[in-house]
Formats: C-alpha cells, sequence, structure tokens
C-alpha cells in the first residue's frame, strides 16, 4: 500500500513514518518543515525516503497521485497554538484538512486516515466518553477538530473512506520532541531540575497514549477491511490509562529518584474528560496498546541519561510549539499567516 503522511517532521509523524515502514508500507511524507531544526537523538530508523515540502494549505491533485491512503496528522498542533491566531488556526486545521479531504476523495483515494483528539470532549463530569457521546470543545484547536470529523464524514461513500482517530494526550520519546505535553514536559522538569511543582491541584483528567501505540492504530485500520473502518470514530488508548494530572506527575516523579512533586489550587483550566476506549479495543482488528504511563516515564528517563540532555535542550524553541512558531513570526522567516517568507 502506497501511503502519504502529512506531518512529516511533527512529533507523531517522525515515529510513525519508520513504524509504517517497518510493518511493510510504502510510505511518502509531506511537511512544511515548522520544527525541523529540532532534532532531539537519533535512533538509527529508517525516515521517509522520499517527500514533499510543501504548506498543506498548498497541495494540489497532482500532489496525491499513485497513493492509496492518506494519513494526515498536519495541523497546528495544541491548543495554545491553536489560541494564537484563531483565524489562521481555522484556515489551516479546518479548511486545510477538509480540502486535503475532497482532493483524495476527487484523487480516488479510498482510506483517509485524520488524527482526530479526544480534546473533542472538552469538559464535564467524571463519566466516561464514548464515540457516541455529545462533543463539548473548548477551544480553536478542538472546535477544528469537531467541524474537520463533521465535514469530512459526509463525504463519505462507497470511493471514499475516512476514519477519524480521537487520539488521548501522547506521550513518549521522538526524534521531533516535544515538551509542551503534560507527560513529557514533567519529564523534562523531574530530570532537569529535580522537582516537579504543580500550579495546580492537579485533578483535571487526562488520558493519555504513546506515541506508537497511535501509530500502531493508523496501521490496524490501513490493513483492516473497509467495512469494518468506513466513516468510522476511535478513540484512541485504553481505558486504564485514564489519569488525573497530578497521578500523571505522581508518576513520573516515581521514575526519576529524588524527584519531589508538590500541588498548589485549583487552576483555571476546565478541560476534564475520562475516555472509555471500549469500541477501539474490540472492533478494531489487531489493535491493543503496548504502552503504560509507568513505561513512558522510565522511557523518558533512560533517553535522557542516554543522550545527557541538559536544561537548554528541554528549553529549546523547536520543542515547544507555540515557541518556535512565535520565534519563526519574530525572525520574519514566517508570514502572518504562516506561510514562509521567500527571498
Amino acid at each position: 500500500m502506497n501511503v502519504l503522511v502529512t506531518g512529516t517532521d511533527g512529533y507523531i509523524g517522525s515515529v510513525m513514518g519508520p513504524y509504517l515502514i517497518e510493518n511493510g508500507f510504502n510510505v511518502r511524507g509531506l511537511d512544511t518543515g515548522y520544527y525541523r531544526a529540532g532534532w532531539l537523538f537519533n535512533n538509527g530508523e529508517q525516515l521517509y525516503p522520499s517527500y514533499i515540502n510543501k504548506d498543506l494549505r498548498s497541495i494540489t491533485a497532482g500532489d496525491l497521485e499513485g497513493f492509496d491512503a492518506v494519513v494526515h496528522l498536519a495541523e497546528l498542533s495544541n491548543d495554545p497554538l491553536g489560541q494564537l491566531n484563531k483565524e489562521i488556526t481555522f484556515n489551516i486545521n479546518h479548511k486545510g484538512s477538509v480540502h486535503i479531504a475532497k482532493l483524495c476523495k476527487e484523487a480516488g483515494i479510498k482510506r483517509f486516515v485524520y488524527a482526530s483528539s479526544c480534546s473533542v470532549y472538552g469538559a464535564g463530569n467524571d463519566s466516561y466518553k464514548t464515540e457516541e457521546s455529545e462533543t463539548n470543545p473548548q477551544t480553536t484547536y478542538a472546535t477544528c477538530k469537531v467541524l474537520v470529523e463533521e465535514e469530512v464524514s459526509r463525504l463519505a461513500d462507497e470511493t471514499f473512506s475516512p476514519t477519524f482517530l480521537r487520539n488521548s494526550t501522547a506521550y513518549g520519546a521522538s526524534p521531533r520532541m516535544r515538551f509542551d505535553i503534560v507527560l513529557n514536559n514533567l519529564a523534562g522538569l523531574a530530570w532537569t531540575r529535580g522537582i516537579i511543582e504543580m500550579i495546580s491541584d492537579g485533578m483535571p483528567w487526562r488520558p493519555l497514549v504513546h506515541i506508537r501505540d497511535i501509530s500502531k492504530a493508523v496501521k490496524c485500520v490501513l490493513e483492516a477491511p473497509i467495512e469494518s473502518i468506513h466513516n468510522e470514530v476511535f478513540n484512541v488508548g485504553d481505558t486504564v490509562e485514564n489519569y488525573r494530572v497530578r497521578e500523571i506527575a505522581e508518576i513520573v516523579g516515581a521514575a526519576f529518584p529524588g524527584c519531589k512533586t508538590t500541588f498548589g489550587d485549583s487552576g483555571g483550566d476546565n478541560r476534564s474528560y475520562r475516555v472509555s476506549f471500549d469500541k477501539i479495543n474490540s472492533l478494531l482488528p489487531g489493535f491493543s496498546c503496548d504502552y503504560t504511563a509507568e513505561a513512558g516515564a522510565r522511557e523518558m528517563r533512560e533517553l535522557f541519561e542516554r543522550i545527557d540532555m541538559d536544561e537548554k535542550q528541554f528549553l529549546a524553541n523547536p520543542y515547544t510549539r507555540i515557541k518556535q512558531l512565535k520565534f519563526l513570526l519574530g525572525t520574519r522567516q514566517l508570514t502572518s499567516d504562516l506561510f514562509w517568507v521567500k527571498k
């Protein structure tokens, strides 16, 4: 199967590509390169043999020739980034993603896998959210995910089979590292400072999933019979991997000997959701999670030890998405609408 993965140079994409190649897929990547300056470590994996260096908003039908499936990861990648400029976020994450899906359908590409997010559930009581639960997005990022799901779902027919993977909050080692997501961030603090100081009480719920388990879910969707994944939504993770943020901090602290963990008062972040993953674990052939938060925290510690990571690396712009984009804007490498400045 010939597969195009958008977001080649992203945190997930730089792991997913080699994973799919290892599992027998012919993979090409696409990325505009915002985070290409960040490369935390080498692991000897085969990266994309070729890629398209292009903004997703500029993709044409010609870019999609010869592919059997498209896995779409490339968007502005978290809540703070989405709030930086809401109009641009809608243009990229919403309109850009729907644009790619429509081009795929026109090009006769039957399988379209969209990386959505459990953040669409937003806020609510402690009941477990299923794929049938009402969405309640709290941010521009999450709102765009809901809009893309709704609009691309309406494109589904006998020639076009989209699948929507609502990923839990990701963690795990990636060459294109992110330290602006909860477990990775806490691990970086534990390693560089020896203390995790929570400014909130850490009571909101978050489901977690390793990036290799996200990659595994994509692999399973690509291999599944069309009828089992056609226009389906799957929460990606494992129900036992729902944690309060303070529990994540405690898990990370335990993986770093001598690390102290402190908590503050109730914070202003009202995002809190627990998620059920019964559907994906029972209905998507071959899927189950291979990683736990405890294993992920140990993986972080072992990586930091191996590369002797210091605080400068931890705080470097490319590993925090909003810092990197502000840097590229401030140095006039990007236009205000996040296209590269051409000299």
